[in-house]
């Protein structure tokens, strides 16, 4: 199964000046938990509901009304192509301790995002157990 078939499509990504409140509801609107973030068509970071509250609200500096999704987003950026197998994915998942990756075309545009959850959907009970488990190993 390629990751095209179990991932969210058409997932939006913002500037790295977005308001942090715009970022916010983006992840309402959507019901998703991160946002890519691209500048200059390119894609430099992710957003994650995580980021905003362990790296923003817990800075005393940090002020919800002016900050953007730079202050707060992880740089770098870990992808998947969208004909890539689903187990070859997971495995980037569990190697990279991400738990969403942008899903980029031939052509190198954002077409969705892989989430853990995605897997869950269709992978095998002990594939998707232990890529939970490695992805929670880091968070004791």
């Amino acid at each position: 199964m390629k990751v095209k078939e179990v991932m969210h499509k058409g997932v939006t990504w913002a500037g790295p000046d977005t308001p942090i409140s715009e970022i916010a509801k983006l992840m309402r609107d959507h019901d998703i938990g991160a946002i890519p973030i691209g500048d200059d068509d390119r894609l430099i970071g992710m957003v994650t509901d995580r980021d905003i509250v362990c790296k923003g609200l817990t800075d005393e500096n940090f002020d919800p009304r002016t900050a953007t999704a730079l202050s707060v987003m992880t740089p770098g950026i870990h992808c998947c192509a969208e004909d890539d197998d689903r187990d070859k994915a997971s495995a980037r998942l569990e190697n990279k301790k991400v738990r969403r990756l942008p899903v980029i075309n031939k052509n190198k545009r954002m077409v969705g995002i892989l989430s853990l959850g995605d897997l869950g959907q269709k992978a095998s009970d002990t594939r998707l157990a232990d890529c939970v488990k490695s992805l929670s190993a880091h968070h004791h």
